[in-house]
């Protein structure tokens, strides 16, 4: 790991939300295209809202970053979506996208992938204009406080979703655990936590700056959800291939998706 953790501040101040998408999700090159997690999440989150039963009135979607992929699926089971980001840079970049402003990213890869699995080939547009319709909302969050949408407060949500954040806000396994129980506060019991994070890493690029990763592992986040006070119903791992310029830019082993139902407050 690196001698110091990446602050909070240095994300406000460093991270470019257009570099990261082009670096992760871009089509053909971007890290989560070549290593299958993109797929892979949106696999799981569409089995997750249909067959998997989740759906409800309210999802949290905590720390999307610049991303609205992980809601494709959920847009289609929930009446109201929140999408909750620590930096500026991103929820404006989420704003200029609700606004259908031009020259964001393409999420046509993404949009076409999940319209196959709904079986709605070639809806690619009615989709964006669900998803759009269904986010009422963008607002900041800090993950590390007690009530992470300080100073706003929510009715309990159905489910709280985060993919690809909390690696980035914990430095340390007991910090993690504080998260968890913190998100765990949005949260009917009954609804459900949905996480899609990245095993063994420790460092991601985005551009020129280089940022710090907790190392997870399969065996930790099974014990943190369940001593949170929840129940895991679903939980698969997707190994990755080495690939040296791959791992320079993310040097995660694996991808990791995680379904489980809050059972009781802890």
């Amino acid at each position: 790991m690196a001698s110091t953790f990446t602050g909070p501040q240095i994300y406000q101040d460093n991270f470019d939300p257009q570099i990261y998408l082009d670096t992760y999700y871009g089509a053909v090159t971007g890290v989560f295209i070549r290593d299958g997690y993109l797929d892979f999440i949106l696999r799981k989150l569409h089995k997750s809202f249909t067959s998997g039963g989740v759906k409800g009135d309210l999802l949290i979607d905590i720390g999307p970053g610049p991303a609205i992929y992980q809601e494709l699926s959920a847009c289609e089971a929930f009446k109201e979506i929140v999408s909750a980001d620590f930096t500026d840079r991103n929820r404006e970049y989420l704003e200029k996208w609700r606004r259908n402003e031009p020259g964001l990213f393409d999420w046509t890869p993404a949009l076409k992938y999940v319209c196959e699995l709904e079986g709605r080939r070639g809806k690619m547009a009615e989709k964006e204009e669900k998803l759009r319709k269904t986010i009422k909302r963008v607002v900041p969050c800090d993950v590390t406080k007690s009530n992470p949408l300080h100073p706003l407060v929510l009715p309990k949500a159905d489910c709280v979703l985060t993919v690809g954040c909390l690696e980035c806000a914990s430095k340390d396994e007991v910090g993690y655990g504080n998260v968890i129980r913190n998100l765990s506060s949005l949260l009917k019991v009954g609804g459900h936590l949905i996480i899609g994070s990245i095993l063994g890493s420790t460092i991601f690029r985005c551009g020129n700056k280089q940022f710090s990763l907790i190392n997870l592992s399969e065996q930790f986040l099974r014990k943190v959800v369940t001593d949170s006070g929840f129940v895991i119903e679903d939980l698969e791992v997707l190994q990755r291939e080495f690939d040296k310029p791959m791992f320079d830019i993310c040097n995660h082993t694996s991808g990791i998706f995680i379904l489980a139902r809050k059972v009781k407050d802890v």
